[in-house]
């Protein structure tokens, strides 16, 4: 009878399409009653295309897995529940086939099949639980959200449909940098946001191509790891109210959440971030051209509280193994970090979390060099040192040293959910009407400072204060132990007007205002030069935690404070000033590194210290300077036992072996 019902469609030139116990034809409707295991489908308007359905005989990760003699669909549903497989043509949302997972789960309540025969290229497919149709969780593509912000089409059938990431991709011998911690400089940016604006100098905007195009800028900046906010395909137009819309209306359901972090499609590339049809693809290419670069790629996930943990571990190992990625700032499932940092699997993956529990932080554990902690505490205590409040010298110290034995730190001074670098010194307010929500989203604390006005100025005294301020906060970041975290845009004086939480604008309030960066060079170059400064001095970036002695007996401890009396760090309440010294040769070097730091508004004397006989001190950084990196400094007198250093200014000297005058 099957056959009879083949070689009617060979004959008659139609198609065949079934739902679960039909056939029909456009001339008839036959009725046929078949085991799970032996029933036969034939699928769109090829000719001699016979696909068989058969029960999986075991399970591996769930969604569409293609295996060498088919595909295997695996689905987790609510116990009772019938699941079902629906095929679409691409392109297309109308059901093409219908297929019935066998009637008893495989194990708990996951139901598994394998297809064989199915010509992928040309299908799309969503899954059936009971009368609606969801999204596979596990989908490697999604279609159906190609255009960023684009809103709901209430007639739209169905609007997302699963794809199959199965074309292969020549990685060429790809080699995974990775990087130490200690040796990274991270930069923090939002994949669309960082090309959009029309002076970025990309051909393909606001894409994944658009990033890799501007590889050769971040590497010479001295980037060498990109932290990226999710790249996830996430639907953008907000469908219901959230925490972040709590006292809006419940009818403005169209407001936006550009940055992604929430509920999305955990396994697929964003589709309206690539430049073509072939997302998978122009993202596996990005990550190779950084790696070529030996630059590392992270990503930002946030998984809602009911996501499984089954879901978070094969995801997180998918991305990995499929597109190479470096490793993952994990938000909102932290409670996972426990079990993650134990897995085998990402040995050699970086796992970054807000905060970790006290067994992981116990000194006995090994050491687990691929997490690393990422959480505002840098950014408060280093933004009310930089503005002036009193009572933070001690904490700024602790900031400034920190180095946990067991993991990472990220420092950073600016984020995406918060003023940037310019706005910091320039805004004492949030700005966030635009945002539509009456100015009341957004952190109220933010630590800045305007330096004098409210905003945009061309006051001269302002804007060089602000400047001195910016390249401040640079120093902060490089000069502390710790991996520095750079947002997109800070390095040439990026803006947003006061916006300090933009996540639900597209526009070029929220993406990087490159026009700025003519008028901002001077500072990018100070960034190039303060990152180089870092890289060049490695104890600057220890793999290990300061002692505070001279425990190698080289004369001098590895890090020592100074006031205005040499050895003798002053921590009183009002003061705001403070030396530190680094001896380098407990990094393998020989000279001395000396920071003086003055956030006082008058200017202060600090002590330094007396070198090695035949070594003198030479300046190499002064903030309040136009440039901030000195060029052919005379050394400072022998003699010389105070330094004056100008207020709200940072200075750095090395102490270097020079012919002393006699």
């Amino acid at each position: 009878f099957i056959r009879s019902i083949g070689e009617m469609q060979e004959n008659l030139q139609t198609a065949v399409f079934i739902v679960p116990g039909l056939w029909y034809t456009k001339f008839s409707i036959f009725i046929v009653e078949m085991t799970a295991k032996e029933r036969m489908r034939t699928l769109g308007r090829e000719q001699n295309i016979w696909t068989s359905v058969s029960e999986a005989d075991s399970l591996g990760r769930l969604g569409a897995v293609k295996e060498k003699d088919g595909i295997r669909f695996s689905v987790a549903v609510p116990q009772g529940s019938n699941p079902s497989l629906v095929l679409y043509q691409v392109g297309s949302e109308k059901e093409e086939a219908i297929l019935s997972f066998p009637q008893k789960p495989l194990v708990g309540n996951i139901y598994s099949m394998k297809v064989s025969g199915l010509p992928w290229k040309k299908y799309e497919y969503n899954f059936k639980i009971d009368d609606r149709i969801v999204e596979d969780p596990y989908a490697g593509l999604v279609a159906g959200r190609e255009v960023f912000g684009q809103k709901k089409d209430p007639g739209r059938e169905v609007p997302v449909r699963c794809g199959f990431p199965f074309s292969v991709f020549d990685w060429e011998g790809d080699i995974f940098p990775n990087l130490s911690y200690e040796e990274a400089v991270m930069y923090h940016l939002h994949v669309r946001n960082f090309t959009m604006n029309k002076k970025s100098g990309v051909r393909h905007k606001g894409t994944f191509k658009g990033l890799e195009e501007k590889i050769p800028y971040l590497k010479e900046l001295g980037i060498n790891q990109v932290k990226l906010m999710p790249v996830y395909d996430f639907d953008e137009v907000c469908a219901q109210r959230n925490d972040v819309l709590s006292h809006m209306r419940k009818e403005e359901t169209d407001h936006l959440n550009c940055w992604g972090y929430g509920p999305g499609s955990y396994f697929a590339p964003k589709r309206s971030f690539s430049s073509g049809k072939n997302t998978d693809l122009e993202l596996k290419q990005m990550v190779k051209a950084f790696h070529e670069q030996k630059m590392e790629v992270i990503l930002d996930f946030y998984f809602e509280p009911e996501v499984s943990v089954r879901l978070i571990l094969d995801c997180l190992l998918y991305w990995v193994q499929e597109y190479h990625i470096d490793g993952f700032h994990i938000m909102g499932a932290e409670h996972y970090a426990e079990m993650l940092s134990k897995d085998p699997a990402f040995a050699g993956t970086k796992l970054i979390f807000s905060c970790f529990s006290q067994e992981m932080e116990q000194p006995e554990k090994e050491n687990r060099k691929n997490l690393a902690e990422l959480n505002d505490g840098f950014l408060a205590d280093m933004r009310r040192i930089l503005k002036g409040d009193e009572g933070m010298l001690e904490q700024f110290a602790f900031r400034s040293r920190r180095n946990e034995p067991g993991r990472a730190v990220i420092n950073y001074i600016t984020n995406h959910d918060g003023f940037t670098l310019k706005d910091l010194v320039s805004y004492d307010c949030k700005h966030n009407e635009e945002n539509g929500e009456q100015n009341r989203d957004g952190s109220d604390y933010n630590f800045s400072w305007n330096c004098g006005t409210e905003g945009e100025t061309k006051k001269k005294s302002i804007v060089e204060l602000r400047n001195r301020q910016m390249r401040n906060a640079v120093l902060l970041m490089m000069l502390a132990q710790g991996t520095p975290m750079l947002m997109a845009g800070d390095e040439f004086g990026n803006s947003q007007g006061g916006n300090n939480n933009p996540y639900c604008l597209d526009n070029e309030t929220s993406w990087v205002s490159w026009n700025r960066y003519a008028a901002g060079k001077d500072m990018a170059e100070f960034v190039k030069q303060a990152i180089a400064f870092r890289k060049q001095h490695s104890i600057l970036h220890m793999s290990e935690p300061f002692k505070m002695s001279d425990y190698k007996a080289c004369g001098y401890p590895d890090l020592s404070y100074h006031s205005d009396k040499a050895w003798y760090g002053g921590f009183e309440y009002n003061s705001r000033q403070l030396g530190m010294m680094y001896c380098e040769r407990y990094s393998g070097a020989e000279e001395f590194l000396y920071v003086g730091y003055n956030f006082h508004p008058l200017a202060q004397e600090l002590a330094l210290p007396k070198l090695p006989e035949g070594m003198l001190w030479r300046k190499v950084i002064d903030t309040s300077s136009e440039t901030g990196f000195l060029v052919n400094e005379e050394p400072e007198s022998k003699g010389t036992r105070l330094i004056p250093i100008p207020a709200r200014t940072i200075i750095a000297l090395i102490g270097e072996k020079r012919e002393v005058d006699s």
